[in-house]
């Protein structure tokens, strides 16, 4: 049945419809007292859905309805159609603790960034004279903690300061300092460390996972010579990143930044195994993109299910997996589907990391518009452990590791 059948069986039950001049008087919903007319002859209402696009409105439904009817000998009706509401699927916010988590989470994310960047290890440094370089600790701190105030280096030194006072950092560098951490080539295999290390307290709580990209737009543009025109055309450049994230906390185990034209499907496989070396993979969920017969292999070699959309010509004539899991989708849809589905929450993802630590990028070359979203990554996962905190009791240790089952999980203690 469809939802204007539904409205038009609700008005045959709950209201009265009377026959006189030749036409059916049926009430109307949203004004009282009004009354439109309704000829089954002509399959006419003088409703303004049945005026404007002349198909068969609910109020003519309603009087088909009531034609259908029973009598009985006594003269009362009897009704034999139902209706079957579907109710709406509400997720319940646990406000107290949500709210308690967004008041506090400026605090926490500044001890828990701390705790985080002191993981870091120092470089062997021969003796010279001069100046000491400043610890990999503090400038990596700053430039996350940079990131995460969303202000520019010269406004952010003011916070720099309080997290000095507060012993977050052993010394205070330059607003040049704080920018020059982007520009490094070392940084990026430290910021996939610390995306890793931020995610490992919630590693026995997230089994399911999505994989998508996005892209973070920047100051930059491509310029070229329009040959057509003969006119200089712009483009804007962007950043595109490739995630793997949890559907149930939304914590990022595993991103990777490559070129702007990078295909979804080749990155899959790295994106997966980095998370499986701290996660269990249960699950994992995406788009049409990613669906082979090597990107199926590789899950279920992993222990977990690949659950991903298929291309509208797609027959399973590859065979292997990808053959049994396209079987599993036609003759059991509504159960495949429920699992896909889940991949909505990596666009969730990406909109807390947007929303919150913004859009775009504030560097000019690549290697800094790189390291400048694997900092948001970051700074989002500190944001998840810091709402896991209040709801789920989670209380995250990021100063040490723990070996366990011949990997580094981070401890977790229940409050």
């Amino acid at each position: 049945m469809t939802p204007r059948e539904e409205r038009g069986l609700i008005i045959a039950a709950l209201c009265k419809l009377t026959f006189a001049d030749g036409f059916w008087q049926v009430p109307s919903q949203t004004e009282a007292g009004k009354l439109y007319k309704v000829d089954l002859a002509s399959h006419s209402c003088t409703c303004p859905d049945c005026v404007e696009t002349g198909s068969v409105c609910k109020h003519q439904l309603a009087v088909q309805f009531t034609l259908k009817r029973e009598m009985r000998p006594d003269g009362s009706i009897e009704e034999t159609q139902s209706i079957t509401f579907a109710e709406k699927k509400v997720y319940r916010q646990d406000w107290p603790n949500y709210n308690a988590a967004q008041t506090n989470e400026g605090k926490h994310f500044r001890e828990l960034l701390s705790d985080l960047c002191r993981t870091i290890e120092e470089p062997e440094r021969k003796p010279c004279r001069g100046r000491r370089p400043l610890l990999l600790a503090d400038t990596f701190f700053s430039a996350i903690y940079k990131v995460y105030s969303t202000f520019s280096a010269r406004r952010f030194m003011s916070e720099l300061e309080d997290a000095n006072k507060a012993g977050l950092v052993t010394k205070l560098p330059s607003f040049n300092s704080v920018l020059n951490v982007f520009d490094e080539q070392h940084t990026t295999p430290i910021m996939h460390d610390l995306i890793r290390k931020s995610s490992l307290p919630l590693a026995q709580v997230e089994t399911k996972f999505a994989v998508d990209s996005s892209g973070f737009c920047t100051s930059k543009f491509d310029r070229w010579f329009d040959i057509k025109y003969g006119v200089e055309r712009v483009k804007a450049h962007w950043v595109k990143v490739h995630v793997v994230s949890g559907v149930t906390t939304h914590i990022v185990p595993a991103a990777q930044i490559l070129d702007k034209y990078a295909g979804d499907s080749p990155q899959f496989p790295a994106l997966v195994k980095a998370t499986a070396r701290s996660f269990t993979v249960d699950e994992m969920t995406a788009d049409n993109a990613y669906a082979s017969n090597d990107n199926f292999q590789l899950v279920d070699d992993l222990g977990g299910t690949l659950y991903a959309a298929f291309k509208s010509n797609t027959t399973g004539g590859v065979g292997g997996i990808f053959e049994k899991m396209y079987h599993q989708f036609c003759l059991n849809r509504e159960e495949y589907m429920g699992h896909y589905h889940q991949r909505s929450n990596a666009e969730t993802v990406f909109s807390m990391i947007k929303r919150k630590h913004g859009d775009a990028v504030r560097s000019k070359n690549e290697t800094a518009m790189r390291n400048e979203v694997l900092a948001k990554i970051v700074c989002h996962n500190l944001c998840c452990l810091i709402s896991a905190w209040y709801e789920l009791g989670i209380e995250p240790a990021l100063s040490e590791e723990t070996p366990v089952t011949e990997r580094m999980i981070l401890p977790m203690v229940r409050r």
